[in-house]
């Protein structure tokens, strides 16, 4: 049992640096969708995302 909650709390940090690893997203990135216009703007630096699938690259300048 000790070795199973120990392989589950490593599987969760590798998963947890591999996502890190593909996106650049930091926290001043906050994505908001307008599917009305099938595009993403930021709420910090009203950056526009064009598409339906969330970004994972921050735009800001």
């Amino acid at each position: 049992m000790p070795l199973l909650v120990l392989v589950l709390i490593v599987g969760v940090f590798a998963y947890l640096w591999w996502d890190r690893r593909h996106s650049s997203l930091t926290r001043m990135c906050m994505w908001r969708q307008e599917k009305s216009e099938n595009q993403w703007r930021c709420a910090a630096c009203g950056a526009v995302h064009p598409g339906a699938a969330s970004p994972r690259v921050c735009l800001r300048s």
